[in-house]
């Protein structure tokens, strides 16, 4: 079990497999601007069986496991990945949460929607595709969970310190 996260592997493998995806989480968080820890990493996969199919082949290639199972789960299903709400896996790579559109508080209902206004960045050669900031709020203000509030307060707080330095009132 890897002691750290090494996304730029799990990066590499889901572009090896063409995997259509967005990052969020702790992640995406750091993307717009506020450093914090994190021990995975999160992603919303377009739903269809043909990118599930290919998430699961790189899934296998990275060694996936459930993560914290008792029992033996076969999680480079695509059918399973369709159905689940939320898998954490281990990776040879470390912590990879794939979490459903359909089931993830605060997402659009649509993947296309959330892929339509994400970010698209390049990593080292490596395009890598990150929640857009109001939707990454609207996700995180829904899970509600103490620390999505303090990565709303933060990312929040960000705009008003900048405006408050630019002589704007807040």
């Amino acid at each position: 079990m890897p002691a750290v996260l090494d996304a730029r592997a799990i990066f590499e493998v889901l572009a090896e497999h063409d995997v259509d995806y967005v990052v969020v989480g702790g992640l995406a968080v750091q993307t717009h601007g506020f450093m914090r820890g994190t021990v995975d990493l999160d992603i919303i996969p377009r739903p269809g069986l043909v990118n599930l199919s290919r998430l699961g082949e790189a899934l296998a290639a990275m060694g996936a496991r459930m993560y914290r199972a008792t029992g033996d789960v076969n999680v480079a299903d695509p059918h399973l990945l369709l159905r689940a709400g939320f898998v954490p896996v281990m990776t040879d790579h470390g912590r990879f949460d794939v979490m459903n559109i359909r089931t993830t508080a605060g997402a659009p209902k649509r993947y296309e929607d959330l892929r339509e206004r994400a970010l698209e960045l390049e990593l080292d050669g490596l395009q890598v595709v990150v929640v857009g900031l109001d939707d990454l709020i609207r996700m995180k203000r829904a899970a509600g969970r103490e620390q999505d509030l303090a990565d709303i307060r933060a990312l929040t707080a960000l705009d008003q310190d900048l405006e408050r330095e630019a002589g704007g009132s807040t």
